[in-house]
Formats: C-alpha cells, sequence, structure tokens
C-alpha cells in the first residue's frame, strides 16, 4: 500500500488547428509532454500523458480536460498503464476526464490500460462533447488485478454527447465492491480484461457500420450517431489489445 496522502489535481490540453497547443497544463501526478508524431501520427498533434508519481491512490481527485478546437487534429496517448492503488483509508479515488471536438476536428483518445490492483477502489468518468462533423476514435481497457493478483473495485462510466444529444451512455462495475453479477455469463464471465473502441466518423451516416462477432468474445455495433462500437472481453490485456487494434485497423487507420 502506498501511504502518501491523497491529492488533488487536474491537468488541461487545449489544440488548435494550427497544430499548436495554447494550453498545455499539467499538475500532480498528471503530467503532459507534447511528443514527436512521425510515422502514421504525422497529421496529428501528439500529447503523452506521463505519470509523475503513482496514481490514483486511494482518496486522490485527478481530473484531466482536452478541447479540441475547430480543425484540429489532436492524438493523446500515455507513457505507461495508469494502476490504481489502495491508499490509507480505503477512501475511494475519482479520476474524470473530460473531452471536447469542435467542428471539422478530429480526437484520438488512445491511452493505455487502467489496472485496478488489489484493495484499490476507482471511480472513473468520461464525458465527450462532438460537434455533429467532430471525428473520435477513443480506447478503454480496463484491467482487473496485476499478474496473479485479485481485482480492485472499478466504476466507469463513458459518457458521449453529439451535437448535444446523447450517443453513449454505459457504465461498468466490477470487483468486490461492485453488485452482484458482475463476474458472470452475463458480464464478464471470469475475464480480467475488458474494453472498447469508440468510433465516431460523420461518414457512417451513409456507410454505416455492420454488427459481427469479432472472434469468440469481441462484438462491433453500429450505433445511432453515426458510430460503431467495439466491446471486448479477454483473459489478459495483451489479448485484449490485439482484438480491439485490429478493430482499429478495420475502422479507423491512421
Amino acid at each position: 500500500m502506498n501511504d502518501r496522502a491523497a491529492l488533488t489535481a487536474s491537468a488541461r490540453i487545449v489544440a488548435a488547428a494550427d497544430g499548436s497547443l495554447p494550453v498545455l497544463e499539467s499538475a500532480g501526478p498528471l503530467a503532459l509532454r507534447r511528443t514527436r508524431a512521425t510515422g502514421p501520427y504525422g497529421p496529428y498533434t501528439r500529447v503523452t500523458v506521463v505519470g509523475a508519481m503513482s496514481a490514483p491512490l486511494g482518496g486522490d481527485r485527478l481530473r484531466l480536460d482536452a478541447e479540441v478546437r475547430d480543425g484540429a487534429r489532436l492524438l493523446v496517448d500515455s507513457a505507461a498503464a495508469t494502476v490504481a492503488l489502495p491508499g490509507r483509508t480505503g477512501t475511494p479515488a475519482s479520476y474524470e476526464i473530460g473531452l471536447t471536438v469542435g467542428a471539422g476536428a478530429e480526437l484520438r483518445w488512445l491511452p493505455e490500460q487502467l489496472v485496478c490492483a488489489t484493495g484499490s477502489v476507482l471511480r472513473m468518468r468520461t464525458t465527450v462533447d462532438l460537434d455533429p462533423t467532430a471525428r473520435l476514435v477513443l480506447r478503454e481497457e480496463q484491467i482487473l488485478g496485476r499478474h496473479r493478483e485479485e481485482p480492485g473495485t472499478l466504476a466507469a462510466r463513458l459518457t458521449v454527447r453529439r451535437a448535444g444529444r446523447p450517443l453513449l451512455d454505459q457504465e461498468l462495475g466490477c470487483g468486490p465492491g461492485a453488485p452482484a453479477g458482475w463476474d458472470g455469463p452475463a458480464v464478464l464471465a471470469g475475464h480480467r480484461a475488458a474494453g472498447q473502441l469508440l468510433v465516431v466518423y460523420p461518414e457512417f451516416a451513409d456507410k454505416p457500420v455492420g454488427t459481427r462477432l469479432l472472434g469468440e468474445h469481441a462484438v462491433l455495433a453500429p450505433l445511432a450517431g453515426p458510430a460503431a462500437l467495439v466491446t471486448a472481453v479477454a483473459p489478459d490485456a495483451l489479448a485484449l489489445r490485439r482484438v480491439l487494434d485490429e478493430a482499429l485497423r478495420a475502422l479507423a487507420p491512421f
């Protein structure tokens, strides 16, 4: 158990159409760095989240906001997985992410996995607001426990609005503090890695994506929006990433 005191910290990214970052503010464990966007990342302004300390720890209150202004193209990734850890008192940690994507803009939100270590309690909330002409690629991966470790408790909610109207609103609760049934056949079925890939492209309105299975434990489904959602479970992080990477190449190649 980490014995540092709980903290409150926020960070903010603002990307402009000319490739600049008018705002790049870091605090506490949320260290933001502009990184080189080479190869397939070339058309994007790239920001990497670098963990400056262990977080989120029980009791922490973290918030990260990103605004992609009209016409801008932003890619946000992270240098390593985020590991939720227990704190001194057992108080839940919270991690809020707020994303706004303007007219003709594109955001690729591709962080590394979130790992919920034994004894941790994390409430994570991601909220996205999209202009009707915006494009979004968003990946989330939750790993329940480190290697051969029981999971912590996670409540993760993703809410996406397009032109002010709901596009997606879903929540996953798992671990010892979650409601009964989270590990049953209708939810995770004993798997310890869960994830999703959401792609919102205006052109899906004319050419919607068809529903299909992606292997034994993943499905691709169209959303009214227009958007496509891949939902997957897997035995571990590596297997989950393979499924989501394949879907990313098919739906939204760089």
